[in-house]
């Protein structure tokens, strides 16, 4: 089990802690051109088509994470793993799927705030980059790119991705998989995240579970520095929903954009 700051990745954790209860009310100040981080996970896309991991009838529900999202079953049945990311691969390449009210809300965000905004998603679509988001950390990869597994070269990839498939950068076969972070994995820009955590004014979780960590243990991290505000937008209480001193719930595509409005409305000039 691979750990980053005493988190366990890849495991499940329930780690609710003391602190002001969502729905209170309680609404902390920021500096207007203080800087924000968002988190985002499968929440916020779902609205787009793309369907959750964790919840009731989610894609966790129907397929084993041992079959298919571990280094494990990649070495075990490698052809099995990439025609599930094939597939997976296909839905979001078609052109169906397209950004939501809540993403463009966030790349307007980013666009008017005259501080630092960044964006870590735990999703491996590329619905941030279609809204037009441009400071962006995918800390679980991306489906729409393939990685070597014999030099790291990272290429974009939207067809079929096979076991006779070679790297175009050392021309090794049968070593390309997905460019994504499967369980047990060290999750991407790590150090970038936690370094604007700590500047951070505004921290705000929006669409994820609350129970995989490192992701879920921003908000803990972000709490031990006072000034900084916490809001949580989900459609319904999160695991770490204690963590937060502000929430909001209800569909990501109604919650976002009126969050975003106020902020904007507080804050810097547009």
């Amino acid at each position: 089990m691979v750990c980053y700051r005493g988190f366990a990745i890849g495991r499940y954790h329930d780690r609710r802690g003391g602190g002001v209860q969502p729905g209170s009310g309680l609404r902390l100040s920021m500096d207007k051109s203080g800087s924000i981080v968002i988190l985002t996970g499968a929440g916020i896309s779902k609205e787009s088509g793309l369907e959750t991991f964790r919840d009731a009838g989610g894609l966790w529900s129907r397929v084993r994470i041992e079959d298919v999202a571990t280094p494990e079953a990649y070495a075990r049945d490698p052809a099995r793993v990439l025609e599930f990311y094939n597939m997976r691969r296909s839905s979001m390449a078609g052109g169906n799927i397209r950004p939501n009210a809540a993403h463009t809300a966030l790349a307007r965000l980013e666009e008017k705030w005259r501080s630092d905004v960044l964006i870590v998603t735990q999703n491996i679509d590329n619905l941030h980059e279609q809204a037009g988001t441009k400071n962006l950390l995918h800390m679980h990869g991306e489906m729409l790119k393939v990685r070597c597994g014999a030099c790291q070269e990272v290429v974009a990839w939207t067809g079929t991705l096979g076991l006779e498939d070679s790297c175009a950068a050392c021309g090794t076969v049968g070593r390309m998989r997905p460019h994504v972070v499967w369980f047990g994995e060290m999750p991407f820009y790590m150090d970038e995240i936690y370094a604007a955590l700590d500047r951070c004014d505004l921290f705000i979780s929006i669409g994820t579970s609350g129970n995989v960590y490192p992701a879920a243990g921003f908000v803990q991290h972000v709490r031990m520095r006072a000034r900084a505000r916490t809001v949580e937008l989900n459609l319904e209480p999160s695991e770490g929903a204690s963590q937060f001193a502000e929430a909001r719930y209800g569909p990501a595509t109604q919650q976002v954009p009126a969050f975003v409005d106020s902020l904007l409305a507080d804050g810097p000039d547009a």
